[in-house]
């Protein structure tokens, strides 16, 4: 797993790459928790155009971001999801708390 990073415009951009499962959870939850402990913006777009498998571990990193901003009143957005990840967000409903953006 590779996570890069951008802030644009009051935006976090975050791009993830590879796979996000048991073997990569706790490295992104810590690379995540290290970006989005800043200030300096205001949403969170997660670009999965390059997320190759997700599993159950990554669905729970993930809700674990949503529920850390939002405590914090920052949106998360995805936007690129693969053909694997689009279906696990249309499947779990992810979509409805962290909408799919173009």
């Amino acid at each position: 797993m590779h996570i890069k990073s951008k802030i644009y415009n009051k935006t976090l951009y975050v791009l993830l790459c590879g796979e996000l499962d048991e073997n990569s959870a706790a490295y992104s939850r810590d690379i995540m928790d290290e970006m989005f402990a800043g200030t300096n913006f205001s949403q969170i777009i997660i670009d999965l155009s390059e997320l190759d498998f997700m599993d159950s571990t990554g669905i729970g990193v993930l809700i674990g971001r949503y529920k850390k901003m939002k405590s914090r009143n920052i949106p998360i957005f995805i936007c690129n999801p693969s053909k694997h990840a689009e279906k696990i967000f249309k499947m779990t409903g992810l979509y409805e708390i962290m909408p799919k953006i173009v």
